[in-house]
């Protein structure tokens, strides 16, 4: 479990093809404090293992599954990613509870800068929609926002120079892609009320499905 208070932004250092996955190799500092062989830290939004350790350099390896569902399929050397290990019993949960386990992928729809903010709107897959509220937490390529609009199909929010400076995001541009998670209590909110609340009508269902 993560906060989505990015520690460090980390580089990509290497990525080896191996055909159906990959090897993530990543150069960082902070992140490598106290962690082990078989550890979680969060790479833009997505919880990964560590599968290997040493020089100042972590890697993981990343299944289809992973490459299909994420925008780390497109992360080359060079690359600049949001790093987060997995919170501590101790540790104070500035940000919400994240999971690490991206729910869909966005793309940057516009920026408006101003003097001490920027302004994002980013797009939404349409089955995230119903877990957003204004004032609400997503996660964002591993940093915990809160929603300032939530719209049909996008969403804007609200980066503070903290953010714009320390981040992935101040650098993102029109067209990017970028890891979502929802708030994992919504999810299970609804999942608990489901089976209480009455089922549509089948005249209705059919009558979207048509």
């Amino acid at each position: 479990m993560f906060t989505g208070i990015v520690e460090e932004l980390g580089t990509v250092a290497e990525v080896v093809d191996q055909g159906d996955a990959i090897r993530l190799t990543v150069a960082a500092d902070t992140v490598l404090e106290g962690t082990v062989l078989g550890d979680s830290i969060s790479v833009n939004g997505c919880c990964l293992t560590v599968s290997d350790l040493g020089d100042g350099r972590w890697s993981a390896d990343l299944m289809q599954e992973t490459l299909d569902k994420t925008s780390l399929r497109g992360v080359a050397p060079g690359d600049r990613v949001n790093l987060e290990r997995a919170v501590t019993v101790d540790k104070r949960l500035g940000g919400h509870i994240v999971q690490g386990h991206v729910d869909g992928v966005g793309e940057i729809v516009s920026r408006s800068p101003s003097e001490h903010w920027d302004v994002v709107e980013i797009s939404l897959p349409s089955h995230l929609g119903r877990y957003l509220v204004d004032k609400g937490s997503i996660t964002v390529d591993g940093v915990s926002l809160t929603v300032v609009e939530a719209r049909d199909a996008s969403f804007t929010v609200s980066l503070i120079p903290e953010t714009l400076a320390r981040t992935t995001l101040g650098r993102r541009q029109v067209g990017d892609l970028v890891n979502l998670e929802a708030d994992v209590i919504a999810k299970h909110v609804e999942k608990l009320l489901g089976a209480h609340l009455p089922a549509a009508p089948a005249a209705l269902v059919d009558d979207e499905e048509e």
